[in-house]
């Protein structure tokens, strides 16, 4: 059986009148790389601020590595997190930032700064201030924090944030590699869609504080897959005619308006006259495939 790293069970936070969390259950397996998307205010970081303690849940509850309550806080060093923007000492060099981070944590010998510092790709910049450093370098170093000591989970609250092309491809190589090799948990939020796609092996979307849906890259794959959008004035009757009278039942409804069939694909005109004989109002009948965005933006509609 598959160990969860992370779970959580009905997990709900409020700020006063306003739930930025509301009763979210997800579960994050051993060693997967896990997408967390949702849109500006989503509940994304609210999540993340939870998993890692700085935040306590209104209700609900979570695990890490299988501990709940008091046993999951001594669970938290086994954790590198990247929350928002790095929390750097600007006076000090990157080194010595990140020393005085592997001495708090008890970390024995300075090959552990070497480590993180080259695989952020700031090996030569070691001397540098961090004042001195660029928006893109920040978050590399940022980033080095939270992969100091090889930590058995990683939560990165857009890990990406400011980095150039070459500077995304060397961290996401690097999480690859820390995930397939050393089985690393990874947890990740981030609305570059494009970008999770090269690398994540699970997602979960999140709207208004609520998951909407959990699927693996291949399930999420499986979906985005060629289909037949059918823009309608009433989805429900649009819905009737279909399994009715031409027994069509592999259909999704992504909103009130439009229905999604993943099979039937040659057979637009049989199913526009149909539609159309029954007192449906068609506006939209094409074929093609979704893109991430196209998926999350019918999941966001619907939900």
């Amino acid at each position: 059986m598959t160990q969860m790293v992370v779970a959580t069970h009905g997990l709900t936070k409020s700020y006063g009148k306003v739930r930025a969390l509301d009763d979210v259950s997800l579960e994050i397996p051993h060693g997967e790389i896990y997408g967390l998307v949702g849109q500006n205010g989503a509940g994304k970081t609210t999540l993340i601020r939870l998993l890692t303690g700085l935040a306590r849940p209104s209700s609900g509850s979570l695990e890490l590595f299988g501990s709940s309550g008091a046993a999951a806080n001594r669970q938290r060093p086994r954790i590198g997190a990247l929350i928002e923007a790095p929390v750097l000492s600007m006076d000090l060099t990157a080194r010595q930032n990140l020393e005085a981070l592997r001495i708090q944590r008890g970390l024995a010998g300075r090959q552990w700064v070497d480590e993180a510092l080259e695989q952020v790709g700031l090996e030569g910049a070691g001397s540098k201030k961090a004042r001195q450093f660029s928006l893109g370098m920040r978050q590399r170093l940022g980033l080095a924090v939270a992969l100091l000591g090889r930590p058995e989970l990683l939560i990165l609250d857009e890990p990406v944030n400011g980095l150039d092309p070459t500077g995304m491809a060397r961290i996401r190589e690097e999480l690859v590699r820390r995930a397939q090799q050393e089985g690393t948990t990874i947890l990740l939020s981030s609305h570059l869609l494009a970008e999770l796609d090269l690398f994540a092996t699970r997602y979960g979307f999140i709207h208004q504080g609520r998951l909407v849906r959990q699927l693996t890259a291949r399930e999420l794959h499986d979906q985005c897959r060629r289909s037949l959008r059918i823009g309608v004035d009433d989805a429900a009757r649009a819905a009737t005619v279909l399994e009715e009278e031409l027994r069509v039942t592999g259909y999704r409804i992504t909103d009130g308006h439009q229905l999604l069939l993943d099979s039937h694909l040659d057979e637009a005109a049989t199913i526009n006259s149909a539609l159309v004989r029954a007192g449906v109002q068609v506006h939209q009948l094409e074929v093609r495939g979704a893109s991430l965005e196209d998926y999350f933006s019918d999941l966001v509609k619907g939900a």
